[in-house]
């Protein structure tokens, strides 16, 4: 019954922002590994960021210094931040919340940078 739904995309200049969201429910969040993938056409899906528990957080290299993954336990929510954004982020954005080998993943949302 865990239901992640997913929000915050859009269309943004480079340089530019956005929030993406996941609302997550039926379970805590607390107890999850938490994903952020972005899948662009005719390529393959790929990992964005992570955060372990809050243990561990990972980045892709091109989004360093760029992006933040953050969570807000009490919430039951999960964000990733992207500042400079830049044409080649340009995706449809997942994020995955995570428990060994359970995964659940929101719906998507279009990130679109363009000027």
């Amino acid at each position: 019954q865990v239901q992640v739904v997913e929000s915050g995309g859009g269309l943004v200049q480079p340089g530019g922002s956005l929030r993406l969201s996941c609302a997550v429910s039926g379970s805590s969040l607390s107890l999850y590994n938490i994903n952020w993938y972005r899948q662009a056409p005719g390529k393959f899906r790929e990992l964005v960021a992570f955060d372990d528990t809050g243990v561990r957080i990972w980045y892709l290299d091109s989004v360093k210094g760029r992006f933040t993954i953050s969570r807000d336990n009490a919430k039951n929510t999960m964000s990733l931040q992207m500042n400079s954004l830049k044409p080649e982020d340009t995706a449809v954005y997942y994020c995955d919340v995570q428990n060994n080998t359970l995964h659940y993943w929101g719906q998507g949302t279009q990130v679109t940078v363009s000027s």
